[in-house]
């Protein structure tokens, strides 16, 4: 699996000692979400963003939600999860200060992250708290998900690591969304 090189990031849950663990129930699914749903869960299978998981302490439940393309993305209800999980106060940049760093630069060039979250991996401690329910079985995230408290952070983290010696210079980064300033 490609990806960031653990020395820059890994992902940790710090779940609070003496948390209540929690297992969500089963949800139900209209019959002709099912199909849709373990595509997706197949699909991830596939990339290596997640496995199969046996008896995980904490199972979190997923939320179908129906994108504009009529597709489905397969979220994860990790309320539980975050709720037991202390803030990670590292600080994301103010977007007025970016926007205002740009001026005076001829050309900018946007990009986003292309699964930006996804190139994160989970602490291997942590693996198994991000385990999920579907109607195909139980799994958990390899890789930093979407909806885990303090991903934004981590992932924060690891960009200015990364791209340290050009920050405020000629690129600005907010989470998985870059600017490369350039004067000519």
């Amino acid at each position: 699996m490609p990806g960031l090189d653990p020395k820059v990031a890994v992902h940790h849950l710090s779940v609070t000692k003496g948390a209540h663990l929690v297992k969500q129930g089963q949800r139900r699914f209209r019959p002709e979400l099912i199909p849709l749903i373990e595509g997706e869960v197949n699909k991830l299978i596939e990339v290596s963003f997640i496995r199969e998981v046996k008896y995980p302490i904490w199972i979190s439940s997923i939320v179908p939600v129906r994108k504009k393309n009529r597709q489905i993305r397969v979220c994860v209800d990790f309320r539980d999860l975050n709720n037991a999980c202390p803030k990670d106060d590292f600080p994301l940049p103010i977007v007025e200060l970016m926007i205002d760093a740009t001026t005076g630069h001829e050309a900018l060039s946007f990009m986003d992250g292309s699964s930006g979250y996804n190139q994160i991996r989970m602490a291997l401690a942590d693996k198994e708290l991000t385990a999920f329910r579907t109607p195909k079985g139980i799994y958990c995230y390899k890789v930093m998900p979407f909806g885990l408290k303090n991903a934004g952070a981590t992932f924060q983290r690891a960009m200015q690591k990364i791209f340290d010696d050009m920050l405020h210079k000629n690129v600005e980064c907010f989470v998985d969304d870059l600017v490369v300033k350039s004067k000519k």
